[in-house]
């Protein structure tokens, strides 16, 4: 088995272990590629999403984040060009009965080499190539007919085209602004895989930004370097990151630019978030499809305009996927493996963790009114106090605590408490009293 291959198992069996992703219905044999959040995992998702929503809207003056339903008019979906065109081509290997997508027949989980003409030794047999349609659909109602089919929505961003007059009225904004919103989207992918990475059921961070046609390569220049110094603030290793620029076989037939930021996962370099020039593709289709102006009225320099638009858009379950994986690592620390998920602090999903040393002399009730205060300040802590120190410090080096603090017999002569750090391994005393705001004043480097 190749090393990254390895890695990625240990990854995912540490995912598990720990309570950050579990595979949906397990008990029943699992759902094709769906994944559950666990405790720690929830956790994670929810900082990347409050990170992102605080950099893209909390932060700015011009950007209003909205909340689309996942449920559309289907002439939604029209307009977008999702009915006619959302396809992968699809190939069925005959002997094995697996599904693939035609571009991607040697990245394929089918062992039996599934290629045209490969040799006397191959043993699939490869049907004809059909279209596929990547929407999941469902009927509306309570008659099933096909004038009653929705879909689930395979992106956020139409919810944010179709509600951009509302929320440039209701807003008071004037053009250049962003539409933001975070949610579900749902995708019959073919050939899904590589954990987190590539899922039916995800959830996406999107922005439309309108402009002014004739500024629409600025603002993508801004927001292509916004989003790639968001990414380096996660605390990756910026070495792991790069741009791909598509080429013109590459571009999406409503693109005039699209750049990705991409990461080197375990599995290679693989798209995190891409940044498209859309034109005024989007709003002049739902123009056309709804017959509604969705024109944006200047009154002040008397002139209308179909504004362009500069889309920012992130897998959240991809930016924690790569969160997990660059944060891994294995190292020798007295003669025995420890391994750390060395989660930027801010984003870690438990910061703090209080054991007392022993079970007697007031020790745990000691400690656990600390984890409650903590708790209280809406810090997560955790309190443990099962097996040798040694251990505990093992189990939260997995889970990514940044902190472990131990209450031990000196807590009771000066009201101090030991605080050891996941990367250095130092340990200093801090006054229990003052533990709150040590945490606040680390989590605020």
């Amino acid at each position: 088995m190749a090393q990254d291959e390895v890695i990625m198992d240990k990854l995912v069996s540490l995912a598990k272990r720990r309570g950050f992703i579990f595979q949906s219905s397990e008990i029943y044999g699992g759902a094709g590629s769906v994944w559950d959040y666990g405790p720690l995992g929830i956790e994670l998702k929810r900082n990347v999403k409050e990170s992102w929503w605080s950099r893209m809207v909390l932060q700015r003056e011009d950007v209003e984040g909205i909340d689309a339903s996942i449920l559309m008019h289907p002439r939604v979906w029209e307009a977008s060009g999702h009915v006619e065109g959302f396809t992968d081509p699809l190939i069925e290997c005959k002997a094995c009965k697996l599904r693939f997508r035609e571009d991607q027949l040697s990245e394929s989980a089918c062992g039996r080499k599934p290629s045209v003409g490969a040799g006397e030794d191959a043993q699939c047999e490869l049907g004809a190539p059909r279209k596929f349609n990547l929407m999941f659909r469902t009927f509306m109602g309570p008659v099933e007919t096909e004038g009653s089919v929705v879909y689930l929505r395979p992106e956020t961003a139409q919810g944010s085209y179709v509600n951009f007059l509302n929320v440039q009225a209701s807003a008071r904004q004037k053009v250049p602004f962003g539409v933001a919103q975070i949610g579900k989207a749902f995708r019959n992918e073919i050939t899904p895989g590589n954990f987190i990475f590539r899922t039916r059921e995800f959830e996406q961070a999107e922005m439309q930004f309108f402009v002014e046609p004739g500024t629409d390569e600025e603002w993508f220049d801004v927001w292509l370097e916004d989003r790639l110094e968001w990414h380096r603030s996660l605390g990756v290793d910026p070495e792991k990151l790069r741009l791909h620029e598509h080429g013109p076989d590459e571009l999406a037939h409503y693109a005039k630019k699209a750049v990705d930021i991409q990461y080197r996962f375990p599995f290679g370099w693989k798209e995190l978030e891409g940044i498209h020039n859309r034109t005024d593709f989007d709003l002049g289709r739902h123009e056309e499809f709804s017959g509604k102006r969705m024109e944006y009225i200047d009154s002040g320099a008397g002139k209308r305009f179909l504004p362009f638009v500069v889309e920012t858009a992130v897998g959240v379950d991809r930016t924690v996927l790569m969160l997990l994986a660059d944060a891994y690592r294995e190292e020798e620390v007295e003669g025995e493996t420890r391994v750390v998920l060395s989660l930027a602090p801010r984003l870690a999903p438990l910061k703090a963790a209080v054991f007392p040393l022993v079970k007697k002399d007031g020790l745990p009730e000691i400690a656990r009114g600390l984890v409650e205060e903590l708790r209280r300040d809406a810090i997560p802590a955790f309190y443990d106090a099962s097996g040798s120190i040694g251990r505990r410090y093992r189990r939260q080096d997995e889970a990514g605590t940044p902190w472990c603090i131990t209450v031990d017999g000196q807590t009771n002569e000066d009201g101090s408490v030991t605080v050891r750090d996941r990367d250095t391994l130092e340990q200093i005393r801090v006054d229990a009293s003052k533990l709150r705001e040590w945490i606040r004043d680390q989590l605020a480097n």
